[in-house]
């Protein structure tokens, strides 16, 4: 059973275009059905992190709105990132799942007992991965993940229950 997923962020949480303009103003933008799946998966004690070779306060803020538990920029090596975080709850990588979208990633989603991948993410990871999404990085791949996790997991039923619920 997945206990932790992890994600990467420009390309699968976003579409992977960064946006500047004149001012040194960045932009980024997040799909909000990404987020309810995330935000969902927590709820139901789930671990969420993000492992991204940027530094973005963007990135920051979006994991304090959902709630994400780690938050790990500027990872040089993402290997050895995601062992710290599992060795802090003491999960295996088998209770492991990671979805990225480029060749930096491919060092985790080989080692992780499951891999997931947007369906725009470059060939070698797609060549690689157990799921590819039928949605692009940024345009609710991670939504699409999350779901079919918590499916497998048990977890999704009770997230639709609890909204069918909500007018009786």
């Amino acid at each position: 059973m997945i206990k932790l997923i992890v994600l990467d962020v420009d390309g699968t949480l976003t579409n992977g275009k960064l946006y500047m303009d004149d001012k040194d103003n960045s932009l980024k933008a997040f799909d909000v059905k990404d987020g309810f799946a995330i935000a969902q998966w927590i709820k139901h004690g789930g671990i969420a992190a993000i492992i991204t070779g940027k530094t973005s306060v963007i990135v920051k803020r979006r994991v304090e709105e959902l709630g994400i538990q780690e938050l790990v920029q500027g990872a040089g090596n993402k290997v050895a990132e995601l062992k710290k975080i599992l060795d802090k709850y003491q999960i295996s990588l088998e209770e492991t799942a990671y979805m990225g979208d480029d060749i930096n990633d491919l060092g985790v989603m080989s080692i992780v007992g499951m891999s997931a991948a947007p369906k725009n993410a470059v060939k070698e990871v797609l060549d690689r991965v157990n799921f590819i999404s039928s949605k692009n990085g940024g345009d609710g791949a991670v939504r699409e993940f999350f779901e079919k996790v918590m499916k497998e997991n048990g977890m999704w039923e009770k997230v639709v229950e609890r909204y069918l619920n909500e007018g009786k």
